[in-house]
């Protein structure tokens, strides 16, 4: 089936001429194009035609952008949608002064979700998690990584990623399984950390990938998480497997975690907020995107990623929500791009290609999505905006009034529009 992308006022291209990829002052070229409309067959970006050479006659259907701006498909590369309850009492904790490691120690944190899940049958977690993927969509979002973490046992890890996996054959957007197994030690593995990484590895690994439940495997590399040694043990293993890697790593302390993400080649070592500088070169060398979560920054009060000097010495940065009910738990992924602009001195365009194409590239899919380039999946968001940087200055605003996918309208603010 042949359709049209009919008139937008601005297509931003983001055109990688075919590196699928931006890294340091290449973020701040988006190659939009103007007077043109997109050609799309079954599914796949085909051509771009000048506004004045169409012939409605060509095409099986005309999808009518005009006097709007087309992005690429927005893409969240990380977050923990998969979760139950609520953790308000905490956030109330911290207005009162107790930090998110204090929390933990505390015996709140990432365990107190934990319960909650494991009181959640799969049913109950799909009534929860659908809404939320829903909102993702809305806002003009095409792919959606959504992690594990919350089980912490072979019985709960599995059925987080049923879930998760329910959704993606269930929903026309890419959702994109991660295993992170290795979020935290659970209460009754407290004192026995050795038994823990021997059931991730031993049993929830080879289980995982034998069923396809998962392509990445994270970790939290933290003082009040896992040791560097015990990640390495841990993505030694999932390497073997076949899994690709990621990993939370120098977000409260430097503990080695990011010379494990790069041992193993991670595709994105994320957070970075207490990088130290004389590690940015060697991480900015590499071809390990640098996942920005600003959400996390504005919700603890606490530093943000030095965006600036990782963008300034060539590396690949990109941004995600991170929502999760402790640390960042905020869905609105244009708020996070205002955030970038504001306290990070990210520029529009980096903005823009950090929540595209790099975010593609820290889930291994950017040779199909993340910029608007022949032969690439027809996945676009349509803003009720006629430049991009309006997506930024209104900042928490929704301004997405269509999200597209391989073609197909998948969600239209208002029904009227055509």
């Amino acid at each position: 089936m042949k359709k049209l992308i009919k008139e937008p006022s601005q297509i931003v291209t983001i055109n990688t001429f075919g590196k699928n990829y931006k890294r340091g002052k290449d973020l701040a070229s988006l190659e939009p194009l103007y007077d043109h409309s997109i050609i799309v067959e079954n599914g796949i970006i085909k051509d771009f035609i000048k506004n004045s050479t169409i012939n409605k006659h060509r095409f099986d259907e005309i999808i009518d952008v005009k006097d709007r701006l087309v992005l690429p498909g927005l893409i969240e590369c990380h977050t923990h949608t998969a979760f139950a309850g609520n953790r308000a009492n905490e956030f109330l904790m911290r207005l009162n002064g107790a930090t998110y490691e204090e929390i933990a120690e505390a015996g709140g944190g990432i365990n107190s979700t934990v319960k909650a899940v494991r009181q959640s049958s799969f049913e109950d977690l799909i009534k929860i998690i659908r809404p939320r993927i829903d909102n993702f969509i809305s806002q003009g979002i095409t792919a959606l990584e959504i992690k594990s973490g919350y089980g912490l046992s072979y019985y709960d890890e599995i059925k987080l990623l049923q879930v998760i996996n329910y959704f993606k054959k269930l929903l026309p957007i890419d959702i994109i399984p991660t295993f992170l197994g290795a979020h935290t030690y659970p209460l009754e593995y407290k004192n026995d950390h050795k038994n823990y990484i021997k059931l991730i590895t031993d049993e929830l690994l080879p289980f995982i990938i034998k069923n396809n439940l998962a392509e990445f495997v994270d970790a939290f590399c933290e003082k009040s998480a896992f040791s560097s040694e015990e990640v390495d043990k841990i993505f030694t293993k999932a390497k073997k497997l076949g899994y690709k890697i990621r990993l939370h790593t120098e977000q409260f302390n430097n503990i080695g975690g990011l010379d494990v993400a790069l041992k193993h080649k991670a595709y994105s070592a994320d957070h970075l907020e207490v990088i130290r500088d004389e590690d940015i070169h060697k991480l900015a060398k590499s071809d390990v995107v640098s996942v920005l979560l600003p959400g996390v920054s504005f919700f603890l009060n606490y530093n943000y990623a030095p965006a600036r000097k990782l963008i300034d010495q060539d590396a690949i940065v990109a941004l995600s929500t991170d929502y999760n009910p402790g640390s960042s738990n905020i869905q609105n992924l244009h708020f996070i791009m205002s955030l970038a602009a504001l306290q990070m001195k990210m520029k529009a365009e980096e903005i823009i290609c950090a929540v595209t194409i790099n975010a593609a590239k820290a889930i291994n899919m950017n040779d199909k999505i993340g910029s608007i380039e022949i032969g690439k999946q027809a996945d676009f968001s349509i803003f009720d905006a006629k430049n991009y940087p309006e997506i930024i200055y209104n900042i928490g605003q929704n301004l997405n009034s269509m999200t597209i996918k391989k073609g197909n309208i998948i969600y239209k603010r208002n029904p009227e529009i055509s």
